[in-house]
């Protein structure tokens, strides 16, 4: 079986998006080919039955040429290709989805977020089937959901020895207003009542509107005292990720969109504790590191580095391993498509 998959990023040292060079790595054990249509293209080094196009963000083109190129790109390919899998922007699923049904190509497409949008909706008319790592992942109701986990490389991301733990609490993801990062300060600001600690923040904005939150979030915090116990240290690759997350005490997270996200199941695949007042994290056995006030976080933090809770973190791990390895996930995709 020949595979299309039609993506954002292939780079393997994108921030953000770099974990999908992971992903298609995976594809191309399962699948005989497999054409990657990207909108923009990095670094990678990708199997020799993978095949990536790019519709021309890294030269600077325009969204009409991206248009252009990818009717070209789903044209030029269409025997080379028997089944199609959209990875989150379903737009693609709009634009090809009606050519692909002309065609009966079975089309998937992959979706992890609260939000539904009209796009959503019209494209889950159009899709055979829809993918999602988490029953809360995807909100529309459809019988066409498969739930999968959402395939996180437990090989790359696991617990490191002799790794130096310089960071007393981490949270990681793109600075936005749905990550409720300032609830983050005022936890910050109870601990440090009793413990001389700080906070990394690992992540940018994308939007004008979340450059303007950060700098909400650093007004918050020098306003509180805490400015200087506040590290913004930017973007890191998703190479880069499993070292520094090793290199942390404990993970925080307060995220208010509703679903679970990759950026969960990392720390928790390191063996890193993870506290969270986010209902995102409501579906993962975090019992009482489940928190419902910034006292009850703040207490939860001073136990967790007071106690040895290594045992928590491993069974954490075995979690992970077991619902949300990439491993399995895409053998589950696979199967779909027959």
């Amino acid at each position: 079986m020949k595979l299309l998959i039609v993506t954002q990023v292939v780079d393997k040292s994108h921030p953000i998006l770099g974990f999908f060079h992971r992903w298609i790595e995976e594809f191309a054990k399962h699948f005989d080919e497999v054409h990657v249509i990207c909108l923009q293209k990095g670094v990678h080094t990708l199997p020799a039955n993978v095949f990536v196009y790019s519709l021309g963000k890294e030269k600077g083109l325009g969204k009409l040429s991206y248009t252009l190129n990818f009717y070209k790109y789903i044209w030029m390919l269409r025997k080379q290709y028997d089944s199609v899998f959209v990875h989150m922007n379903q737009i693609y699923i709009l634009l090809g989805g009606i050519l692909w049904k002309l065609q009966r190509k079975k089309v998937g497409l992959w979706y992890t977020h609260g939000s539904v949008s009209a796009s959503l909706r019209i494209a889950e008319k159009l899709t055979n089937l829809v993918f999602t790592g988490s029953p809360d992942s995807f909100r529309l109701h459809s019988k066409k959901v498969v739930v999968t986990g959402h395939g996180i490389d437990t090989q790359r991301f696991l617990p490191q020895k002799d790794v130096r733990k310089n960071i007393d609490l981490i949270t990681v993801g793109r600075i936005s207003k749905s990550k409720n990062i300032v609830e983050l300060i005022d936890v910050l600001i109870e601990v440090r009542k009793i413990k001389d600690i700080s906070l990394t923040i690992v992540g940018r904005p994308l939007s004008s509107e979340d450059m303007h939150y950060e700098k909400t979030i650093k007004r918050y915090a020098q306003k509180r005292g805490v400015y200087n116990a506040v590290h913004f240290i930017g973007a890191v690759s998703n190479e880069q990720l499993p070292t520094l997350l090793n290199s942390a005490r404990v993970f925080v997270h307060a995220a208010t969109n509703g679903s679970l996200d990759k950026a969960l199941l990392e720390p928790l695949a390191v063996g890193l504790p993870v506290v969270s007042s986010g209902m995102g994290a409501q579906s993962l056995p975090l019992h009482d590191w489940q928190v419902k006030t910034v006292s009850s976080f703040a207490e939860k933090i001073g136990e967790i580095l007071e106690t040895d809770v290594s045992k928590q973190c491993h069974l954490l791990r075995r979690y992970v391993i077991e619902n949300h390895s990439i491993l399995s996930l895409i053998p589950k995709i696979r199967l779909q498509y027959e």
